[in-house]
């Protein structure tokens, strides 16, 4: 059952329904009914595999928090952790590396080529691992107590409006809201279904329709290069950004109409004046699942702690206590590029931005005694916008991976920009046949300028729901009635996808 589909709608509405005619105690329970419901529509034999991560996360952490010897609770942590993660290797990356394996022997003359697997990936498997480990690592470091309820932990892990893309939830910022219990709020119900309608109107008015323009050029590089390239480029900033982070909208705001507050996962990320601003507002909770778990731990770790003082020694007391972070942070994008996708343009991709994220700080003092020769000021709103747009340029070469079906294709598609780029593509009217009409063009534009004119609001501290929530109740549900209707004349129709998110 896809999110943006009617059933589920309906499916949270009726179970809201029912969520708040239930006595405080049980409601979880009706999460929990819900939640496992849904998982099943997309098959039953997929099950099995989170209901492993459960009952595996379940004993670990039991027997975790009875034994007070450290090494037997470290032996039980890394056994819990490479149950799971051993499970979520395998179901993606198995046939990457056997792919791997027999094009090195064919590099070596050997014929004879290892078998790949059928393997249909279960769906949110990244996500829930994610977020169950979380809760294994913070019982084992006594950030609080395991849960001896295994139900639960259930509800923990398959909660299921960020089941299939998150956001990566925290266990002591979700417990209390599952387990406590809620009084029916008109608000929470008002502010969720807003956040959801607008959720669907950047999926189905905004992305879907750049998808398609944006995909006619990167699926037939051979026949398009210089503008069209770029052109295509800006669409997919707008759609990758659109479809993500309508996702969140939709989980968010279904959550929050059973009074439940997932953290956000975006803010304002094309307005990052560097890129590693840029990922501290994008996919934010990946983002600190990353820093508190592998990050931290890697560069406190003995062996970074050594090579910081040698790096101090042999560099200078300021490049050497920046190259230890410039190493963790190649490894978390190096992470990060596994986790999006088996694939070498997804580690390509990470050892990208991890890369430029280490020059960044490395060339830190550099930049700074630059600007100070050439007398720029660096905070001034004109630098901040110059910083902005190289930030947004950045980006958007970085998309080129995610984009293109393989690393060789978004190098092809790189080098393209540069070839054959001549103004003339602006007028000779090729930009308006690339799957789209003049009306789809249309409704980008402006779609894309509310979206830009909200942002800024937001970027500025103006609480737009609040904001909106303060008019006059004809006003408020006049603008809730436009956008929800406005979704369905508007939304793109014949080629909508399923969040992009949810593959992974």
């Amino acid at each position: 059952m896809s999110f943006i589909s009617a059933g589920f709608l309906f499916t949270i509405m009726i179970t809201a329904f029912i969520y708040y005619l239930m006595p405080k105690k049980y409601q979880w329970v009706v999460l929990l009914i819900m939640s496992f419901a849904f998982y099943a529509t997309y098959g039953i034999k997929y099950m099995g595999y989170i209901i492993f991560t459960i009952i595996s996360s379940y004993i670990f952490t039991i027997k975790m928090e009875a034994c007070v010897d450290k090494k037997n609770r470290r032996r039980l942590l890394i056994a819990c952790l490479l149950c799971n993660f051993g499970i979520l290797t395998g179901m993606k990356y198995i046939n990457f590396f056997i792919s791997n394996i027999n094009a090195v022997g064919a590099l070596f003359g050997n014929t004879a080529k290892l078998p790949g697997f059928k393997i249909i990936m279960p769906l949110g498997i990244s996500f829930y691992t994610f977020q169950t480990m979380s809760y294994v690592i913070d019982v084992y470091q006594k950030k609080y107590e395991a849960q001896k309820n295994i139900f639960k932990l259930a509800l923990f892990t398959a909660f299921l409006p960020q089941l299939l893309q998150g956001p990566i939830g925290r266990y002591d910022r979700l417990a209390p809201q599952f387990f406590e219990g809620h009084d029916f709020d008109i608000k929470n119900v008002e502010f969720g279904m807003q956040r959801m309608a607008w959720g669907l109107a950047k999926k189905l008015i905004l992305a879907d329709r750049a998808y398609v323009a944006a995909n006619t050029v990167f699926s037939s590089l051979n026949t398009y290069s210089g503008v069209h390239i770029v052109f295509a480029l800006l669409l997919f900033s707008i759609y990758v950004y659109c479809d993500f982070a309508g996702g969140m909208d939709l989980v968010i705001g279904a959550s929050e109409i059973f009074g439940i507050h997932l953290d956000e996962n975006f803010r304002q990320p094309y307005f990052s004046k560097n890129l590693g601003e840029f990922w501290r507002r994008w996919h934010i909770s990946l983002g600190t699942w990353m820093k508190d778990y592998i990050f931290y731990p890697f560069s406190i770790s003995k062996h970074m702690l050594h090579f910081g003082k040698f790096a101090k020694k042999r560099f200078g007391k300021t490049t050497g206590r920046v190259l230890p972070i410039c190493l963790a942070n190649i490894l978390i994008f190096f992470i990060v590029g596994v986790w999006h996708g088996a694939s070498w343009k997804y580690i390509l991709y990470g050892f990208y931005n991890g890369i430029i994220i280490a020059l960044s700080n490395l060339l830190k003092p550099v930049y700074a005694s630059m600007a100070k020769k050439c007398h720029i000021n660096t905070s001034s709103r004109y630098w901040k916008v110059v910083s902005i747009i190289r930030t947004f340029i950045i980006v958007n070469i970085g998309w080129l991976f995610d984009a293109c079906l393989t690393a060789e294709l978004a190098f092809k598609a790189f080098t393209g920009i540069f070839r054959g780029f001549t103004f003339s593509v602006l007028a000779n009217g090729s930009l308006l046949r690339l799957g789209l009409n003049m009306r789809d063009y249309k409704i980008l534009i402006v779609g894309t300028v509310i979206l830009f004119i909200t942002s800024v609001m937001k970027e500025k501290g103006i609480n737009l729901r609040e904001f909106v929530a303060q008019r006059p109740l004809v006003v408020r549900w006049a603008l809730y009635i436009i956008l929800i209707f406005a979704t369905a004349p508007f939304g793109y129709v014949g080629s909508t996808t399923e969040f992009v998110y949810a593959q992974f």
